[in-house]
């Protein structure tokens, strides 16, 4: 095994050596074996990370490489840095902090080996809701993601991601069709990249069970955090910038005419649905008013039905005037 290995497995990471210690423990622990791993410490402390890919100093030279950004360059500066390092038929992004079935690089593998017209593959996913105690990695959860996907299509792909790096292995031959990942972005990298992908080519879903595990720690901020949700506004910041971009490629090509049209049927369209939000609001203030009156009413039965009972049985409803003159009820 060396750096010719069918797979590269890039591997990200900063400060966070409890997950890369599992990262790496993960990756070799696959069933497919013929792999090279590319630890990318991006601006991180070097010392842990050097320390934790000692203990993989007995594999054969090229298994595992280490490389140190003296500072942080950024997810896909780091993501090309470990591609261009390394030479492989096969790659794909194993984030720091996420998990395989010990059989995806089996099937991912050996689906794009019988299917030399197929650019990529995806397979189903999971999340999975961790927290950090003392130094420990502690399962709180877990839940299906994009489960109602069929297949992988650019049209979906456009209104929001729908596959996660630690889910998705590809030719390395792509990067020549598409170029790298986009060291512009601070996030939704992953993304962009997917949108050039299937703007050439198309990516395979392997549909049975989830076979990749996107970790997620909501509870967790900083190095230990997720971007998605510690920076969910850079997130929501760089999607525009994406859609700009790509808008403003397409204006000059071909100019504004049908766009223009497009943009005010979106906006009619989102003037519908906030017309419908205000309906629907007015509409479960009007049930919850009502419930109230429900609950009064039924209070109000319930003690003339008190009353008409007590009627019936003077000697207790004797008994209850006397109390409530004495002061007692």
């Amino acid at each position: 095994m060396s750096a010719n290995a069918r797979v590269a497995v890039v591997v990200r990471t900063k400060n966070r050596s409890v997950l890369l210690a599992r990262a790496l423990a993960d990756i070799f622990d696959q069933t497919f074996a013929d792999l090279t791993v590319v630890v990318v410490n991006d601006g991180g402390d070097p010392a842990p990370v050097d320390a934790i890919a000692g203990a993989y100093a007995h594999l054969p030279a090229g298994r595992l490489m280490v490389i140190h950004h003296l500072h942080s360059a950024g997810m896909e500066a780091a993501s090309n840095a470990g591609i261009r390092a390394s030479q492989s038929d096969y790659i794909v992004i194993h984030d720091d902090d996420d998990r395989w079935h010990p059989d995806f690089l089996l099937n991912t593998v050996q689906h794009l080996d019988a299917h030399p017209g197929v650019r990529g593959v995806t397979v189903r996913t999971e999340i999975v809701f961790e927290d950090i105690i003392a130094g420990e990695i502690l399962q709180t959860g877990t839940q299906p993601w994009c489960s109602e996907l069929t297949s992988i299509t650019l049209a979906d792909m456009m209104t929001s991601n729908r596959m996660v790096p630690i889910s998705f292995l590809y030719r390395r031959a792509v990067h020549e069709e598409v170029g790298y990942y986009n060291e512009d972005l601070d996030a939704v990298g992953d993304w962009e990249f997917s949108l050039r992908f299937l703007s050439y080519n198309s990516i395979d879903l392997l549909s049975e069970e989830p076979l990749a595990y996107w970790c997620q720690r909501p509870s967790l901020d900083g190095d230990l955090g997720n971007s998605v949700i510690a920076a969910a506004d850079d997130h929501q910041k760089f999607d525009r910038y994406v859609r700009d971009h790509h808008l403003r490629h397409e204006i000059r090509q071909g100019g504004l005419g049908s766009l223009l049209y497009l943009a005010e049927m979106a906006g009619a369209q989102e003037a519908e649905a906030a017309h419908a939000r205000r309906t629907a609001e007015l509409l479960i203030d009007k049930v919850d008013r009502l419930a109230q009156r429900m609950e009064a009413l039924e209070e109000s039965v319930q003690r003339r039905t008190s009353l008409t009972d007590l009627a019936k049985r003077p000697g207790r409803f004797l008994a209850l005037i006397r109390d409530v003159l004495q002061g007692r009820r």
